[in-house]
């Protein structure tokens, strides 16, 4: 469901997917082929959202900026199912684990992969082309070159799921 907030409401580009079962509210600017899985609750009430083209919120994400502040992710960023985004930046082709935690003014350097339940502290800066987890997070190691293939593989996969849901086959089934 799309929701406007003091009068300023949710923009989405062309081939971007947001189920009916997630929730979009007020200052929300989405590029072009993303995809918003059942669930997913980005409120841009208090600040502002700014999500790139290709990215794929997956299910039961929470996304909600800072008052007075905007929450900025990049193209082509997967954020797992249950993770948590308080933060104040996510690069281009970062990987969020599932049930990972971005907190308040937080920033996610490009290509960087965030572990599963993973909690990334207020105000901590992860740089870029690193695998970080635990609680607190902390640098595991330099990304590689098969992790790039594998997690470009994966964002495409949403990127293609968003339009078969746009475009093909896709119905509500009617139950007696």
């Amino acid at each position: 469901m799309l929701y406007s907030f003091r009068n300023k409401e949710p923009v989405f580009g062309k081939d971007t997917y947001i189920s009916e079962e997630a929730t979009v509210i007020g200052n929300v600017k989405m590029g072009d082929n993303c995809y918003i899985g059942p669930g997913a609750i980005i409120r841009g009430d208090y600040g502002n959202i700014i999500i790139e083209s290709g990215t794929a919120v997956e299910d039961g994400v929470i996304i909600h900026a800072f008052p007075f502040s905007t929450c900025t992710i990049g193209q082509k960023v997967t954020i797992g199912h249950g993770a948590i985004i308080h933060c104040k930046s996510i690069g281009d082709y970062a990987s969020i684990g599932m049930g990972a935690i971005l907190s308040i003014n937080s920033e996610i350097g490009e290509n960087t992969i965030i572990a599963e339940a993973t909690l990334i502290k207020a105000k901590q800066i992860v740089p870029a082309n690193v695998l970080v987890g635990g609680n607190p997070a902390r640098e595991l190691r330099k990304i590689t070159d098969q992790d790039r293939e594998h997690w470009a593989m994966g964002k495409q996969i949403y990127i293609d799921l968003a339009k078969e849901y746009l475009h093909g086959d896709y119905k509500k089934i009617q139950t007696n």
